[in-house]
């Protein structure tokens, strides 16, 4: 009992209206067979419940301040040195520059196929590591029948419909939209890639070299079908992980030449800082839609665009227009190398270039099976 109580129960004790209240309730009392509590003890139950009340309603709001952050809530995402998903959402620094821009025209390639070339032309023969970047459209009966590769990789993405892949040594398969093929020609590989079913196919390949000591590895493969590519989502900003990281998550593909290759779609209104190695060469091809590049204040830049990035931190984008864009961003890590090139033939000098067609005219060094075989297509 709080001395409050002790006050206030004397002069209820003498009170008129307190023995009157007494007499009622022992006549209800004995009314229904059964013993009231005297009034003190009454007033003294409902102050303790009311003290009991208050203390349970202190106690939870303790725990719902205190305790359900810590137990309910996720920790905080941290950042390391090999993630970037913090970073993915602050500006640089030093953001890297668009240092030249040039637009993708459509020009004959293969049998019948079109495609738009931006790396591999004149005005931008090559970007270390990278060697070709096409943004092909075909249909049947068009396409790239039988043809030899040595000295590096094709990276064959598909945005729409279907190719059939098949070579010398018995391999065959088909990539869907969204799928991935990552070959390494490495010493030698005649392959076919035709359109796998009617009206228009659409897709991205891109060469990527190899360094000389990995130019004569046997050949090989990666391929990976739309479901299992990695995926991101922070900000408006969904990304499919080709090669590299971005919001923290990676893919498995395995690059022997350091790469990156990310299809990023934004949404209207939204912004993008993907970080990109430092001393790593990059650039974008624009898909589809526009957005600014670089700097907050640039002028924007539409579809088959092709951008390439000075150096700096990492790449800055916000879409500003009332469409997504949808836009690869590739980096790599120079090779810093002589490139020599012929046709399907990438080396390091004259003299390889020119044993790499008398081994493919032989049939020797790789191209055993070169003269034995033909595509089904």
């Amino acid at each position: 009992m709080t001395t409050t109580m002790m006050r206030l129960s004397k002069p209820l004790a003498s009170s008129p209206i307190y023995t009157s209240a007494i007499a009622r309730i022992r006549n209800k009392t004995h009314h229904h067979n059964h013993r009231q509590l005297p009034l003190t003890q009454k007033l003294r139950t409902s102050t303790q419940n009311k003290l009991q009340l208050l203390l349970l309603i202190l106690l939870l709001l303790c725990f719902f301040f205190f305790l359900i952050p810590t137990v309910l809530l996720p920790p905080a995402r941290t950042m390391s040195s090999s993630s970037s998903s913090a970073a993915a959402s602050a500006p640089f620094e030093k953001p890297r520059a668009v240092v030249k821009k040039l637009l993708a025209e459509s020009q004959p390639e293969g049998q019948g196929a079109t495609v738009r070339r931006s790396i591999g032309r004149h005005e931008l023969r090559n970007l270390d590591p990278f060697l070709m970047l096409d943004e092909f459209s075909v249909s049947k009966p068009a396409g790239f029948p039988d043809h030899p590769h040595r000295g590096f990789e094709t990276v064959t993405y598909m945005l729409e419909g279907a190719f059939t892949h098949q070579d010398f040594a018995g391999h065959k398969g088909t990539i869907r939209a969204g799928d991935v093929q990552w070959m390494t020609a490495g010493r030698g590989i005649v392959h076919s890639e035709m359109p796998a079913g009617d009206g228009v196919q659409k897709g991205l390949q891109l060469w990527i070299n190899l360094s000389s000591k990995d130019k004569m590895i046997e050949p090989r493969y990666q391929e990976l079908q739309s479901k299992d590519i990695s995926r991101a989502e922070e900000g408006g900003v969904e990304a499919r992980i080709i090669a590299g990281e971005a919001f923290g998550v990676r893919s498995p593909v395995f690059t022997r030449t350091p790469t990156m290759y990310i299809d990023f779609t934004m949404r209207p209104g939204s912004q993008l800082h993907q970080p990109i190695p430092e001393g790593w060469n990059a650039f974008v091809y624009i898909v589809g839609g526009e957005g600014v590049f670089g700097r907050e204040k640039a002028a924007p830049v539409g579809a088959h665009h092709c951008i390439v990035l000075g150096p700096g931190d990492g790449l800055s984008v916000w879409n500003k227009s009332g469409a997504p864009l949808r836009f690869a961003l590739v980096a790599g890590q120079p090779l810093g190398e002589p490139v020599v090139q012929h046709g399907p033939f990438v080396m390091n000098s004259r003299a390889e270039i020119q044993q790499a067609m008398e081994d493919y005219y032989y049939g020797k060094n790789g191209f055993e099976r070169a003269s034995q075989w033909s595509s089904s297509a």
